[in-house]
């Protein structure tokens, strides 16, 4: 089974290709299980760690069976954070890229007007948080009488963030002739009690994992007094010496403190909480993402929706209080196969919520000694001259599947009665292309945007400056990056 490939599954071409060009050749052992009972549209409760490849073992099933041809959206995906939503409307583009897959994200803290206007163009996918999702709905601009297939994704997170009441509200509005699929780590009562309640026989599928928390990571402990914190934080990281590291902290006071304490120690670091704005929010994100700097300090809003194969060290620099967050801090680490280490320090006054982490997870976390000065000082040449590299720049996986790729500017849209099958019909008539070459589409009122695909773009752009859509000639030029 592990000599698997997506090639085996009865997968369309487009979806294949993409798959090969984001490097997915053999599904995880989620997607394994997965994929073929989706492509059945059999309702599913899985429960696997986080870092296991579940989102690609629901979107590459939604992504395979929905429509192109049809406008409203046909699958939902709900989850906890605007961090996930927007990661798995990534992941969703894609994944669906070669079939002109268009995903909308909808989440709080961005315009209304904004999200209805791509709410009314041709919209496959939304993805998005409960509160917004279920704005949408009562406002009547997310139509629902199309959605074939309801994704809930992290559902222990939402029930852990009191999102679980609208879950239902939003489940409650459905046509009750969909398929629907729920993912969690964990599966607490209520999750469970969501399953029955509304879903149609479904086959619960668990991924084994080595107690609740994976083998390819190392798990740590240090005591130490709440004064002593950044003075050993100080010295492990030089000992350590990450590549990338996620510092969690339990409030945003601490993460601006320690934050701060890190800069004025020279470190290449950056902070993470839900006090800043959401597009500072996701700048700190992709950047992150890109390897632009080290250090992270966070609070658990980015326990969620990172999605980031290579952090080689998490350090709780506060000890969770909730037992399920030390296993979605930790998640972080030790994903894709890869090695990582799981650090926690504890206070003299934590002893109550470390053992209930511990009986949650299965096993005694080993305590340590700190650093010794002499590790220290033996260490630091090494840790200084890292600190003196600028971190490598890492590759994002879908630049192998974007790099041919050319927007399109068209000053035409929905108030020249122009649809997208428009744009594929004339476009696919261009000597040299066809409609494999032509990406997502947006149309809205009066301009549209045609992705053009395996660097057709500049014929594309030179042939259509003299031809006609629908007898309009349009003004086409690339369009600007956002």
């Amino acid at each position: 089974m592990s000599n698997q490939e997506f090639t085996d599954y009865t997968l369309s071409e487009e979806i294949v290709r993409a798959l090969d060009s984001l490097g997915y050749h053999q599904p995880t052992e989620v997607q394994r299980e997965v994929i073929p009972m989706a492509l059945d549209r059999q309702d599913l409760v899985v429960k696997s760690q986080t870092g296991s490849g579940k989102t690609a073992s629901f979107g590459i099933p939604i992504c395979d069976m929905v429509d192109w041809k049809e406008n409203k959206p046909q699958a939902l995906i709900l989850t906890p954070t605007r961090e996930l939503a927007v990661q798995v409307t990534e992941d969703i583009t894609n994944i669906g890229r070669f079939k002109r897959i268009k995903a909308t994200p909808l989440y709080g803290k961005s315009p209304y007007a904004k999200q209805t206007a791509e709410l009314k163009q041709k919209s496959h996918v939304v993805v998005g948080t409960p509160g917004r999702v279920l704005d949408h709905i009562e406002r009547g601009t997310f139509v629902l009488d199309r959605l074939e297939y309801l994704v809930i994704d992290e559902a222990d997170e939402m029930l852990n963030m009191g999102f679980i009441q609208q879950v239902e509200s939003i489940i409650e509005k459905l046509p009750k002739e969909r398929m629907t699929m729920l993912f969690s780590a964990t599966l607490p009562k209520d999750v469970e009690k969501l399953c029955y309640k509304y879903m149609s026989n479904p086959v619960v599928v668990e991924i084994k994992a080595t107690g609740i928390t994976t083998e390819t990571i190392e798990h740590s402990l240090y005591e130490v007094r709440e004064s002593e914190k950044f003075s050993l934080l100080k010295d492990i990281t030089v000992v350590e010496n990450p590549d990338s590291c996620i510092i969690f902290c339990r409030t945003q006071e601490h993460v601006n403190q320690v934050s701060e304490q890190l800069t004025n120690a020279n470190y290449t670091s950056a902070k993470i909480h839900g006090g800043m704005l959401q597009e500072d929010r996701f700048e700190v994100m992709n950047d992150f993402r890109r390897g632009q700097f080290r250090y992270l300090v966070a609070t658990d809003v980015a326990a969620r929706g990172i999605d980031i194969d290579n952090i080689t060290h998490v350090i709780n620099y506060d000890l969770p209080m909730e037992k399920e967050s030390y296993v979605h801090r930790t998640g972080r680490t030790g994903r894709a196969g890869k090695k990582g280490k799981a650090i926690s320090f504890v206070t003299p006054y934590e002893e109550k919520f470390l053992t209930e982490i511990e009986d949650y997870i299965g096993f005694a976390i080993n305590k340590v000694n700190p650093p010794s000065k002499g590790d220290v000082t033996y260490k630091m040449a090494s840790f200084q001259g890292k600190m003196g590299i600028e971190p490598t720049p890492k590759q994002a996986k879908n630049e192998q599947l974007n790099k041919e790729i050319t927007k399109l500017y068209f000053n035409g849209g929905k108030k020249k009665k122009i649809r997208a099958v428009d744009f594929v019909g004339t476009i696919a008539k261009i000597e040299g292309v066809t409609a494999d070459d032509i990406g997502i589409i947006t149309i809205q009122d009066n301009v549209s945007y045609v992705e053009i695909l395996n660097g057709k773009g500049p014929l594309v752009l030179q042939v259509m400056k003299d031809t006609t859509i629908k007898g309009k000639l349009l003004k086409v030029h690339i369009a600007n990056k956002k």
